[in-house]
């Protein structure tokens, strides 16, 4: 099965050396104007100017995208995302429009807390019945790839469940759900800490590899969460069952996670408000990609990552939406990009480019999605604008057309 996506205004391909991108090499995209892209069976088979790749034989054959006056790129990777949970927190909402800040929410039952006792209580059927919604709603914004985090259960039977939901819930019409162990999210209020960190190490972490419920382990390392020593014994077991690593870091306050993250090989370290300069010179050197949650701090008021500093001192970064329900309620990857431009100076090019290529190694899929190459899956999205630097420009706009999952289209927006 062929398919032909041409004349498009701009086919920004992302195209580059292989691994992630840094420093200057972030703003090189790859744009081909009157751009076409043909796939075959999901995989993409040519991308170039269209006079040349409508003239390929199989593009005789193909079914075509007339792309005239938009712009197509490699859809979205959202690396970091906690999409099954039972409710939203409004009343964390309002507390915090009244002034309260996030620890006196969490003191007052509110926060993670709540949404580990709604979680729990929910049935498979329901939570599934909203992570397929909002996997749904990914899809609208040109998102075909989404790390999904556990972490509302805080005991065996609600972390598994939230994990074989994630499992349950993938499907060809969706984006794919890459899942993530995150038993170690805050310590539950009705275990104690050595118990549940007993639970975690013997227990838990050896049940999910073993079942293949996960890809990923992740740790939230910080105030009131878990100590470093905690998070690397976490790392450890976790690695030792063959679960590669990601963790929260550097986020309320400075814990020496991102580098412990870095030296042990972990996939990305993610929020990074507040990561320091010698922080960065580890990140730099490592292959650790840096993913940055603008929706998080935008939601909450706080400060946003130095992303300047660590795209100028070396680090690869990634966005990503930190989608919950608590700090960042949207599933929006052009908004991230909006943040990363007019919040952390980034330029709409480094955007993409930690939206798409940075974004799909820090999910572990560098080699499959991401850009728009020979031999890479044909995830796609189109958007209504005739330059990529719209995307973000148009704040908070519903500017995607169509999403594409493996040369389908599995999202198409009906404009009058």
């Amino acid at each position: 099965m062929e398919l032909l996506i041409t004349g498009a205004s701009q086919l920004v391909t992302l195209s580059g050396a292989p691994g992630p991108r840094r420093g200057v090499a972030m703003r090189e995209v790859g744009v081909i104007e009157n751009g076409a892209l043909l796939a075959r069976n999901g995989t993409i088979v040519a991308a170039g100017r269209s006079s040349d790749v409508e003239r390929l034989p199989a593009a005789k054959r193909a079914t075509v995208i007339d792309a005239t006056g938009k712009v197509v790129l490699p859809a979205f990777v959202d690396s970091h995302t906690h999409l099954v949970f039972a409710a939203p927190r409004l009343t964390d909402f309002e507390m915090r429009i009244g002034g309260a800040k996030y620890e006196e929410i969490a003191q007052a039952g509110g926060g993670i807390a709540s949404s580990v006792r709604t979680t729990r209580n929910a049935g498979r059927e329901e939570l599934a019945a909203r992570a397929f919604h909002y996997a749904q709603h990914a899809l609208s914004y040109g998102t075909t790839t989404l790390e999904v985090k556990s972490g509302y259960g805080l005991d065996a039977e609600t972390e598994i469940r939230i994990l074989e939901v994630v499992r349950d819930v993938s499907s060809a019409e969706l984006p794919e759900l890459i899942p993530t162990f995150l038993g170690a999210h805050v310590v539950p209020q009705d275990t104690p800490r050595a118990a549940y960190l007993k639970l975690l190490t013997h227990e838990l972490i050896p049940q999910v590899s073993r079942e293949g419920l996960a890809e990923f382990c992740d740790v939230f390392c910080d105030r009131g969460a878990y100590t470093l020593a905690e998070a690397r014994t976490i790392f450890r077991t976790a690695a030792r069952h063959k679960l590669k690593l990601k963790i929260h870091a550097e986020q309320l306050s400075r814990t020496g996670s991102a580098v412990m993250a870095a030296r042990m090989g972990a996939a990305s370290a993610d929020h990074l408000d507040c990561v320091t300069r010698a922080d960065i010179a580890v990140l730099a050197k490592s292959r650790t990609i840096a993913t940055l949650l603008p929706g998080c701090s935008m939601f909450l008021g706080l400060a946003y990552p130095p992303a300047r500093r660590l795209i100028d001192g070396g680090a690869a970064v990634a966005l990503a939406t930190d989608f919950n329900p608590g700090t960042s309620p949207t599933l929006s990857m052009p908004l991230m990009m909006s943040l990363a431009c007019t919040q952390m100076r980034m330029s709409p090019a480094e955007a993409l480019t930690a939206a798409t290529v940075n974004a799909a190694h820090a999910a572990g899929r560098g080699r499959v999605v991401g850009s728009l190459e020979c031999g890479m899956q044909a995830d796609i999205a189109v958007f209504d604008a005739s330059d990529y630097r719209e995307i973000p420009y148009y704040l908070g706009m519903h500017t995607c057309s169509m999403t594409i999952r493996k040369g389908k289209i599995v999202h198409s927006a009906r404009r009058p």
